[in-house]
């Protein structure tokens, strides 16, 4: 049986992938299917580089503002609700367009990873918890890096319940957190469209987005956050630049101070990205979203990889 299309668009962050969906999802009868951690949650707008209202009248929008902040939403449930969201745009006879830069999402999605099915300990989470506000973040991340450098590699040091879940699982089961993902062969005919950018470049756009993140509001989104009543403990709010606002709003760090610490952060983050989707990975066809016909080709190659069932 032929499996459904589904196209997925990866990149770094600030690459340009949503212009990109966008155009393609405009021309192809498409609807786009957020494949991000973040841009999940309600009234996280700016910090998140959430597409604009005008963007998402352009095309339908999926998995995007669907919890408040103080909700969780966990791997097991999004990998679910995106998945029926794709078997909906299927009926509809429209074609599903994946994008996003998380890739462990990215992965649950499109690869059928199984998360570990281990039922919550209150009692080992409590523990681990304590250990993290007394030892610090950076202590339990050493922790889990020691015991599982593959899933430490793909966990940002400051999300902390995710280092407490993975822990968690490796202590219930004995075996490592990375090793049991239980992946399998796709449900879908994946054409993976990779945009890169030399790193100087990327780094350069990375920096003119914080600058405009600030100028929108920024810091004035984070304190109408914490004025609704959502602590900046919260595991949303360990988004990249979140918590800086935060220090901003509370007056022990100035605007400036913010934006070096989001520059050296989000560096991070995009070297961590590189690791999840490799410019050697022969499925993924790699384009600079500044080549000329950029459009056409894609759209070319898309439409032919359909036709011809060849990924």
């Amino acid at each position: 049986m032929t499996k459904p299309p589904v196209i997925l668009i990866v990149g770094p962050t600030a690459v340009g992938k949503t212009e990109l969906a966008l155009r393609l999802a405009e021309e192809m009868q498409g609807e786009i299917v957020s494949v991000d951690s973040r841009l999940f949650y309600r009234g996280m707008d700016i910090g998140t580089a959430k597409p604009s209202t005008e963007e998402m009248a352009r095309v339908p929008h999926h998995m995007i503002d669907i919890v408040n902040p103080d909700e969780t939403l966990s791997l097991a449930v999004f990998q679910q609700m995106a998945q029926e969201i794709i078997a909906g745009i299927h009926e509809r006879g429209r074609l599903p367009f994946l994008v996003g830069g998380t890739g462990q999402y990215i992965r649950a999605v499109t690869q059928g990873w199984s998360p570990p099915e281990v039922t919550p300990n209150d009692a080992l989470r409590s523990v681990l918890e304590h250990l993290a506000e007394t030892h610090g973040k950076e202590w339990l991340y050493a922790k889990l890096a020691r015991l599982d450098p593959q899933a430490a590699q793909a966990i940002d040091l400051r999300n902390v319940r995710r280092t407490i879940r993975a822990l968690e699982v490796i202590f219930t089961t004995g075996k490592k957190f990375s090793a049991q993902r239980g992946s399998g062969d796709s449900p879908y005919h994946l054409i993976t469209i990779g945009l890169t950018r030399p790193r100087a470049e990327l780094y350069q756009r990375v920096d003119e987005r914080i600058d405009k993140m600030f100028a929108d509001g920024f810091v004035n989104e984070v304190k109408d956050l914490l004025e609704q009543g959502y602590a900046p403990t919260l595991p949303s709010m360990s988004a990249i630049g979140y918590r800086e606002c935060v220090s901003v709003a509370q007056g022990s760090m100035t605007v400036e101070q913010a934006k070096v610490e989001m520059r050296r952060i989000t560096r991070v983050f995009v070297r961590r990205q590189s690791n999840w989707f490799k410019e050697s990975d022969p499925s993924i066809h790699w384009f600079h979203p500044a080549s000329e016909n950029l459009l056409n080709e894609i759209e070319t190659l898309i439409r032919n990889s359909i036709k011809n069932g060849v990924l």
